[in-house]
């Protein structure tokens, strides 16, 4: 019989950790070994303020430009409309990956590993697996083209080969890990802070806010606040990878304020800069990239193309990892002691591939899985944080790396959220649910009710299997 561990079970104290191996302290040039471990007390280090440009620096790049653009130009909102909607959904997703961030440090492991405890061992698979996927593959690519086309609109050098150099440089950050990663960040963030700043000033004083929008009503700005929420959210799944090295009496407080904050600024000010740019007028090649920078002298514009391509190495930097780290935590075993970093390469090449086929329709392609990207996070969201709240008074550090631990509350919740919130309220163009297509006014709730519905699942689940749970003996 296969013991599991819902909420209230004995099986929660038992202590299955498995440590990291290797010897890695604070060097930066130098591989990280191991794979989604949990990290040794030893081998801690770092402090909550690093956050703050970590999840700064990622953001400030084309893709979080391209979020503020499509609630003007898609949408038909206005540019108030687009900027509260901005306001509200960057809010939440900075609440919750500061809330992710800060059960780090507690038990050392990434975010991936963390999420066994409510799906377990095997349904695991369907979180980290989709992160695995979207991370290192989906979002790998679609940042990738934004950098390329960047470097290929400032040296007219041709795409391919702009691509061949961002990638790369992403690779090559990712693939030394953690320290790297983080250090990465805090370097290219006072470049790319000054620089954008100084572009969002003049985009806003040429924009004109008042400008009429296309009636995009309630259901577009129900629709813009799901993929702000989801821009932001969509780092959730990463959150303690990039905590877990820290002290475990680490500040929680701390830890929480500087992650969330690194999002909900970085998100806010570009996409508002985004939204902005619209009311001013059409210009630039056609590219999304050139559309944006034609807006700014020549000067400057040829420095946001640079921090453009800047930004989107510092946000794949963070993609591969932790989408290296999501595939290590489907619990498939690598005897090599850089599994991290070969896995890291090898889903940077199928990025890269990616990427390379959708260089002439980026926009397109941006639209597409920039308002997608929350589908799945929100049910997991639900489920991890409704499972978080029912073993408050519990240990758990047992379930983390438990083969045995195979509830299926989790797993069976998530799906049906994702079932029945993208098959009811989906609302894109190339799927629309029956919900919004007889009611336009509902735009786009599939995060909400997946979310709703996952959480709902999970508690009445986990409930029933708390009371049927084999319970092991002392």
């Amino acid at each position: 019989m296969t013991a599991t561990a819902a909420p209230g079970s004995d099986l929660a104290g038992v202590d299955l950790l498995e440590l990291r191996e290797g010897s890695y302290g604070t060097r930066i040039a130098a591989v990280e070994p191991g794979g989604a471990e949990a990290v040794p007390p030893g081998e801690r280090h770092g402090t909550p303020v690093q956050l703050l440009w970590t999840w700064m620096s990622p953001n400030l790049e084309f893709a979080t430009v391209f979020v503020g653009v499509i609630g003007v130009a898609f949408f038909g909102l206005t540019f108030w409309e687009a900027a509260s909607a901005i306001v509200v959904g960057s809010a939440l997703g900075g609440v919750t990956q500061g809330i992710l961030s800060a059960r780090g440090p507690e038990y050392g492991v990434p975010q991936m590993i963390l999420s066994r405890i409510p799906f377990g061992w095997f349904g695991n698979l369907l979180p980290a697996g989709l992160n695995a996927v979207t991370a290192g593959i989906g979002w790998f690519a679609v940042n990738s083209v934004s950098g390329a086309l960047a470097l290929a609109s400032l040296t007219s050098l041709p795409d391919w080969l702009c691509l061949v150099v961002v990638v790369i440089a992403q690779l090559a950050v990712a693939f030394l890990g953690h320290n790297m990663v983080h250090a990465f960040e805090r370097w290219a963030f006072p470049v790319l802070g000054i620089v954008f700043a100084v572009t969002t000033v003049v985009i806003l004083s040429k924009s004109h806010p008042g400008a009429s929008g296309h009636h995009g009503g309630i259901g577009g700005w129900l629709v813009l606040l799901g993929a702000t929420f989801g821009y932001a959210a969509g780092w959730n799944p990463y959150a303690a990878d990039y905590t877990r090295y820290l002290p475990r009496d680490v500040s929680k407080a701390k830890v929480a304020v500087y992650a969330g904050l690194g999002v909900f600024i970085s998100c806010t000010v570009l996409e508002i800069a985004g939204a902005a740019s619209m009311t001013i007028g059409g210009a630039g090649d056609g590219s999304p990239t050139s559309q944006f920078v034609a807006h700014l002298p020549t000067w400057l514009g040829k420095l946001t193309l640079l921090c453009i391509a800047l930004g989107a190495v510092s946000a794949n930097a963070i993609n591969i990892y932790s989408g290296a780290i999501s595939f290590l935590a489907l619990g498939i075993k690598l005897p090599l002691s850089l599994r991290r970093a070969i896995v890291a390469v090898g889903f940077g090449t199928i990025g890269f591939i990616l990427a390379l086929t959708s260089l002439d329709d980026a926009g397109e392609k941006y639209e597409d899985f920039l308002l997608v990207i929350a589908y799945w996070i929100g049910p997991w969201l639900g489920v991890y944080f409704t499972d978080w709240f029912l073993r408050r008074r519990q240990q758990v550090a047992g379930l983390l790396f438990n083969q045995r631990h195979n509830p299926f509350a989790g797993w069976v919740a998530m799906a049906v959220g994702m079932a029945v919130s993208i098959g009811l309220f989906s609302n894109q163009t190339k799927y629309k649910a029956p919900l919004p297509s007889h009611h336009p006014a509902l735009g786009d709730l599939t995060f909400e009710v997946g979310f709703a519905v996952a959480a709902l699942l999970y508690a009445a689940i986990a409930t029933v299997e708390a009371r049927r749970t084999v319970r092991l003996p002392a």
